[in-house]
């Protein structure tokens, strides 16, 4: 039988890592979910950068980071400067400062292309999971394990499922990107 909730999952999750990299973006303030995205080579594997230390937002503008071993400082350091976020490390002993400056107009710019191309990236797999739907309905209607109107009748669930998703994406498209523009 045809199991159309299993695909409206796939999409929830597809949406569910669309909005964690959204959160990993840098609008004007500061937000310790801008670091998530940034792994760090240490140990002979990729940790992210809560894992080696604790991260504090002490004003709006400003992260730190209170390393928990000395030796990581550097790396941690390198992995800020190599990631797309455009911060500028401040090392003072075992603490790093993240000032987070204001957006010029030409990274709000920047940050809306970036958000449109990854909620794009977020639409293209929710219509993968329609497309794998809809080869399941032709495969169970070939087998005759479904009817016609059955197979229909899912392949038109199918299709409000992802509208409805699609649609999900668009909105927080356009919500984060009044954030950014947000002065």
């Amino acid at each position: 039988m045809f199991d159309d909730k299993s695909h409206s999952l796939k999409m929830d999750k597809a949406i569910e890592v669309f909005s964690k990299e959204l959160s990993s973006l840098r609008t004007g303030r500061a937000n310790a979910s801008m670091l998530d995205l940034i792994k760090v080579d240490v140990y002979g594997q990729q940790m992210p950068i809560n894992q080696l230390g604790s991260i504090t937002i002490p004003e709006p503008r400003m992260i730190n980071i209170q390393v928990w071993d000395q030796n990581n400082v550097a790396l941690i350091d390198s992995s800020i400067k190599k990631s797309e976020l455009g911060l500028n490390p401040q090392i003072d002993g075992q603490l790093i400062r993240l000032p987070v400056p204001e957006l010029n107009e030409e990274r709000r710019n920047e940050l809306k292309k970036m958000i449109k191309s990854m909620g794009e990236k977020c639409k293209i797999s929710i219509r993968n999971i329609r497309r794998d739907a809809n080869e399941e309905l032709k495969r169970l209607l070939k087998s005759k394990e479904i009817g016609e109107d059955e197979e229909k009748s899912y392949e038109k669930n199918v299709q409000n499922i992802t509208d409805k998703h699609i649609s999900i994406v668009d909105e927080k498209v356009s919500n984060k990107e009044k954030e950014i523009m947000v002065i």
